[in-house]
């Protein structure tokens, strides 16, 4: 449920918790109408034989090259899962690094992964900066990015998005209305295509380390049937409670049985239910996820509001980290799982 730096921005569209309304123009012609025969990883394999290179993204669009791409410049976290599989890129754009405001050091923001922010070109590190003139100096050959609404480009800003997508081939993944196995998939589908080998010893004891923690939450959630979970972030005037049925992690975190809080007044966007700080208390909830992003109130902060300190959670010390924004790999992904299984495993019922 995104609500960061960004929040003013994405709330006048109505979709704070998802991405905002970056409307994508007409398709890049290097991306085509495509081959319905080819799927993800599928198409770069037969490609790859004749040396060209295509990809079928989650747009329906078939990015084209005659070669892999290797100047790839991908949002941050769709870099940090890449690198996790085992692709380099060479650029980044997206919240990538925090700065101490007296010593100026950088240190990688919560969406980085283990990127070495030191090594990749950093040409947007807030919402809306896309240093244009930066990204054709890298010589792009891929622009990756997520997408929380259809033909929705993630932090390609969209009053500059026809001369992005115009520079190189685009691919666009879900980030959100698919649970989080299948966006996993897709993630490993694309690393696949540019040269990763996903069936290496590191991804299979990755990809085995989140199936068995997907079973551990499973397990702890039918012990836990009455705990109810609320998905929440906090801005200084409200409190966002998403809707778990359309963001990846929430609705896998459903299917495994957990028991969460879902909002009766949603917004326009259909992804969350603003409350004000008097309001904190509508829903009842025995544990809270939240929002662990950069820009948005972290716990420390949220001591100062009274009605916050009053819930049952938090008296009960039942408030956990979310990762809003996961980095879609089966490394980043397995410690989520983690985490909640042993949330629910401690969890007291005091709503």
């Amino acid at each position: 449920m995104p609500s960061n730096a960004r929040a003013t921005h994405l709330t006048r569209r109505g979709l704070l918790t998802a991405g905002g309304a970056l409307g994508l123009g007409a398709a890049l012609a290097a991306c085509g109408g495509g081959d319905k025969k080819t799927e993800g990883g599928a198409s770069a394999s037969a490609s790859a034989k004749s040396g060209a290179w295509e990809f079928k993204d989650d747009r329906g669009q078939v990015a084209k090259a005659k070669s892999t791409p290797k100047s790839i410049v991908a949002f941050t976290g769709a870099a940090a899962a890449l690198k996790d599989f085992g692709v380099e890129v060479t650029g980044v754009f997206g919240p990538t690094y925090v700065e101490d405001p007296k010593t100026k050091a950088k240190k990688p923001d919560v969406q980085a992964g283990d990127l070495d922010i030191t090594k990749v070109k950093v040409i947007g590190n807030v919402w809306g900066e896309f240093k244009i003139e930066e990204y054709l100096k890298l010589a792009p050959e891929l622009l990756i990015t997520d997408m929380w609404e259809k033909n929705d480009l993630w932090y390609v800003p969209a009053e500059q998005k026809d001369k992005i997508l115009s520079i190189a081939p685009s691919v666009a993944l879900w980030a959100a209305g698919r649970s989080m196995p299948a966006v996993l998939q897709r993630h490993a589908d694309l690393a696949a295509s540019l040269g990763a080998d996903v069936q290496s010893a590191k991804v299979k004891a990755d990809k085995a380390r989140f199936e068995a923690a997907a079973e551990r939450v499973r397990k702890a959630a039918q012990g836990k049937k009455d705990i109810k979970v609320l998905i929440g972030s906090g801005s200084p005037d409200l409190f966002y409670v998403s809707t778990p049925v359309r963001p990846t992690d929430t609705l896998y975190f459903k299917e495994l049985g957990v028991t969460l809080v879902v909002p009766d007044k949603l917004d326009e966007g259909g992804w969350f239910e603003g409350l004000s700080w008097e309001q904190v208390d509508k829903y009842k909830a025995d544990v809270i996820l939240l929002d662990n992003r950069t820009g948005t109130l972290q716990p420390e902060q949220l001591k100062a509001k009274p009605t916050w300190n009053a819930l049952p959670a938090v008296k009960a010390g039942q408030v956990y980290p979310r990762v809003t924004e996961p980095i879609y790999s089966y490394a980043k992904c397995a410690p989520l799982l983690e985490d909640l299984a042993k949330a629910l495993e401690n969890a007291k019922k005091v709503a």
